[in-house]
């Protein structure tokens, strides 16, 4: 399960805010697909775990959207991990229509 953490700026208007939080799921799990976590298409409550705040005044940040991605480290995520982050990127910016967008994919080492 990914967990997704958004800060977005206070200038963001309430429906383009929406549209992101609409597309990360699905986005989300198209960037960390891998055959450990085949996606499959059919996203169940709790396969997507995502946080989102407003930049505080104690922030620092040039940006719409910041996305910060944690999933579980795997070797054929770590493989590719750029590409998937500009692919992320590129279509989030699509679907909320902003350039000023700025995405990270980290992972978590640990067993379950």
């Amino acid at each position: 399960m990914p967990i997704v953490e958004v800060t977005y700026s206070p200038s963001v208007e309430q429906e383009q805010l929406q549209r992101l939080l609409d597309a990360l799921p699905h986005a989300v799990s198209l960037a960390v697909e891998c055959p450990e976590e085949p996606y499959d298409g059919d996203l169940q409550p709790g396969d997507v775990e995502i946080r989102s705040r407003a930049v505080g005044e104690n922030d620092r940040s040039g940006l719409d959207f910041v996305v910060e991605v944690r999933s579980k480290w795997f070797e054929s995520r770590a493989r590719d991990r750029q590409d998937r982050c500009d692919r992320l990127c590129a279509s989030l910016g699509e679907a909320v229509g902003t350039r000023s967008l700025g995405v990270y994919l980290g992972t978590t080492y640990g067993s379950h």
